[in-house]
């Protein structure tokens, strides 16, 4: 399970962040996480609470967006959800995309009090 590493790093850049802006408080974390990244969301929120006991994170609310995993179809040029299509052009059945969204693991807010 990566997720927990990559949550000691996003606690490290969030206490960096608050340290520079001068912050005592943080209560909300807003993750966006694409539907084709590498990122587990559940296994995100079954670490964060353990991950952050101890920080200046400890009592903040974590949200989680999960942004669509979209690609665009090189034959009809049709944008649509992979994971919903089974990966194939809704519209002539191809096979040949690009991905457009959905790979993404971001901090999108930090919300102080």
């Amino acid at each position: 399970m990566h997720e927990l590493g990559v949550v000691f790093e996003i606690i490290k850049t969030v206490e960096n962040f608050a340290e520079k802006n001068r912050l005592k408080k943080i209560d909300t974390l807003v993750l966006q996480i694409g539907e084709l990244s590498s990122m587990i969301p559940r296994y995100i929120e079954a670490c964060y609470p353990a991950a952050v006991e101890g920080t200046l994170l400890q009592e903040t609310e974590l949200k989680i967006e999960i942004l669509p995993g979209n690609a665009i179809c090189k034959r009809c040029n049709k944008v649509f959800n992979l994971i919903e299509n089974n990966s194939k052009c809704p519209n002539c059945g191809s096979k040949d995309w690009e991905i457009l969204c959905g790979k993404e693991f971001m901090i999108k807010e930090i919300i102080a009090c």
